[in-house]
């Protein structure tokens, strides 16, 4: 399982700089996702994420509680972290 790590500051920069790793990453099982030090998180790094969650073999992503905080914020926590087996945290 491959496993990509977030900085603590998840702008649209850091979405820009690690979406090819991702995309790199598809195909080879489940993504990983550590975001346990994202301290910060935009909406660019959302939107990679829901698609992570949403392409391949899905991702699993293990939030910090800023992230999860956001995430509930905007409606998104049972779309990234909760359902359908996909991803959530672990």
């Amino acid at each position: 399982m491959p496993t990509i790590t977030l900085p603590s500051r998840c702008d649209r920069a850091a979405a820009e700089a690690l979406l090819p790793e991702m995309v790199a990453s598809l195909g080879s099982g489940p993504l990983h996702i550590d975001a346990r030090e994202c301290t910060q998180i935009g909406l660019a790094m959302l939107q990679v994420l829901v698609s992570a969650r949403h392409t391949g073999e899905g991702a699993m992503i293990e939030p910090s509680t800023s992230l999860r905080d956001t995430a509930r914020q905007l409606g998104l926590e049972a779309e990234l972290f909760d359902g359908d087996g996909r991803g959530g945290t672990l």
